[in-house]
């Protein structure tokens, strides 16, 4: 069943005194998430992004099993950003920068991915649930800025429900993508060949498509030349 998009801290849940939220769909996701991202991180080094952090659960997760990269979580709404801070203090992980304020609708994302004050080159961008609950702007944004700051050998990895050929991979899909454009007519579940345009429009290609639990994929798209190459 394909999970429904709330804003967390609005969805009756129990919010930590320090701001911690939690997403139970982390608890059922994260694993399988972990797995694809270890075939290409695993002992590896550099900067990482996650575009769109939610709660910080995802970041402090990923951190703790890939110690040799920094991590760099962001997210636009207020309450997410302070719950990202707290699960970084609560952690204590010298190795998860504090949270970036990042608008995804904006091609160059914020002022620190270009001003000295943020990552440098990234070895990936990570991004989980935002593209379906976001106008299809953020989409083009979220792919020209990691076209921008990933490095030669740099990843997006992309995680969500998609559809494919224009057809949803599950009914239940279908329900969720008629429930998003409901709320609001440009939201809704994206077309992998879609993002594949996108992704050529700005130099990235599409190298996996990984199966996810709850009829979720992940997305792996690689820069254009290094795709040729393979």
């Amino acid at each position: 069943m394909a999970e429904y998009v709330v804003e967390f801290g609005k969805d009756g849940l129990p919010v930590e005194p320090d701001g911690r939220l939690d997403a139970p769909a982390f608890h059922r996701n994260h694993q399988a998430i972990r797995a694809v991202l270890h075939r290409y991180l695993a002992g590896k080094s550099g900067d990482v992004v996650e575009a769109g952090s939610g709660t910080g659960q995802h970041v402090v997760d990923f951190a703790t099993h890939f110690p040799g990269i920094v991590w760099w979580p962001s997210d636009l709404n207020e309450a997410h950003l302070k719950s990202i801070d707290a699960w970084r203090a609560h952690a204590g992980l010298s190795n998860i920068r504090p949270p970036l304020r990042i608008d995804l609708s904006d091609p160059a994302w914020c002022p620190p991915m270009h001003d000295g004050s943020g990552p440098g080159p990234l070895l990936a961008v990570f991004c989980a649930n935002v593209i379906h609950i976001a106008p299809w702007r953020v989409a083009e944004g979220l792919f020209a800025g990691a076209a921008r700051y990933l490095r030669p050998d740099g990843r997006l990895f992309l995680y969500g429900p998609f559809k494919r050929d224009g057809k949803h991979t599950a009914l239940s899909n279908a329900v969720f993508d008629t429930s998003l454009r409901d709320r609001d007519a440009e939201w809704g579940v994206r077309d992998i060949a879609d993002l594949e345009r996108l992704a050529e429009s700005v130099g990235l290609g599409l190298v996996e498509t990984a199966e996810m639990p709850a009829n979720n994929l992940i997305l792996v798209f690689e820069r254009a030349e290094a795709v040729s190459r393979d």
